[in-house]
This record gives C-alpha cells, sequence and structure tokens, in this order.
C-alpha cells in the first residue's frame, strides 16, 4: 500500500512508521516442543524458522491467549508450512509453501508449538510488516509512505491499528497534563 501523508512533522511521521512496525499485536510461535527431531538439523534452529512463519488469526482474540499447532512428517522430502497444523481454525499459515526443513531417507519430525499474540518492539517474529517514508518531491511536509504487510492483518489494518495506539497515548498525555 502506497499513499502520501500531507501537512505533517518528520517527527508525526516517523511516529507512525515506529508504532505501525512495533505494535500492532500478531500471532506467531513462541515456544516449540520437540517430540521426535532425526533430522540433521538442530532442534533451536527449527522452532527459529517456525517462529517466523507468519500466522493469520480471524475475529478478536485475548492477549493472553495460546494456539497449540503441531507437525508430523518423514522423509524424504521437503516440510512446508501447510503441513503445519492449528488446533484452532482461526490461526493458520498465512502461506501454504513456507520451507521449514529438508529431511532426508529415515528421517523424522514430530513437534507442537504453542502459538500467543506479541508485538514487534518484543521480537521481530511479532513485527506484522514493515512501513517505510520518504519525503514527497522537495516539500518536507508530504510524505510518501510504503506499508508492506508479511499478511497476519492487511496495510490497511496496521495503520489503522498504529494511529489508534497514537490517539491512545495522545490521549493519555492529555489526561495528565490536565492533572498538573
Amino acid at each position: 500500500m502506497e499513499f502520501i501523508l500531507k501537512d505533517a512533522t518528520v517527527a508525526f511521521a516517523n511516529a507512525l512508521r515506529r508504532r505501525g512496525m512495533s505494535q500492532v499485536p500478531v500471532f506467531a510461535i513462541d515456544s516449540v516442543t520437540f517430540y521426535e527431531n532425526n533430522s540433521a538439523v538442530f532442534d533451536e534452529y527449527i522452532a527459529n524458522r517456525l517462529g517466523l512463519i507468519p500466522l493469520t488469526s480471524e475475529g478478536a482474540h485475548k492477549a493472553d491467549e495460546e494456539v497449540l499447532l503441531s507437525l508430523e512428517a518423514e522423509g524424504p522430502k521437503m516440510v512446508c508450512s501447510k503441513e503445519l497444523k492449528s488446533y484452532t481454525p482461526k490461526v493458520k499459515c498465512v502461506y501454504d509453501n513456507i520451507p521449514i526443513i529438508k529431511l532426508g531417507e529415515d528421517r523424522g519430525i514430530r513437534l507442537e508449538a504453542k502459538a500467543r499474540m506479541g508485538i514487534g518492539a518484543e521480537h521481530a517474529k511479532f513485527q506484522a510488516g514493515i512501513i517505510s517514508y520518504g519525503y514527497e518531491a522537495d516539500d518536507k511536509k508530504n510524505f510518501k509512505f510504503m506499508v508492506e504487510s508479511f499478511g497476519q492483518v492487511s496495510p490497511k489494518t496496521m495503520l489503522l491499528r498504529a494511529a489508534e495506539g497514537l490517539k491512545e497515548k495522545c490521549d493519555e498525555l492529555n489526561s495528565q497534563l490536565k492533572e498538573i
């Protein structure tokens, strides 16, 4: 998504960018329990790859809600994200063909993963996408934004949640200033 933010300051443009990348909550795999892994790849490496697979979620979720996913595969084959099964149909992999691990002959993997909501400021696996901007021509008050979602939420939703978060912070500051 691309748009032009008109009559804004650099501080506001940067606050919108930073908030959209670091404060929009999304699901990501946070912990993995391995029951079997006789592949040539360490458990920690596989767990890291699983954490970076974007998960989409439908509807509203509680901040402390966890979702279980499982994976069981035997080689020889390339294991992809479509084989990661969610116990909650509303939370699933955004893309089906993300490679997880290539298993050789007589090699297998069996695991259970827990996904939870988090924000990009906590860890990159919880980042909803990338937001960048530059000046529009030579005008220092107009900014050309580019918003790229990783698929968990739409670019529009990223911006709306970022703007809502900025508004909440401004309202909080306003009420604190009135108390002084």
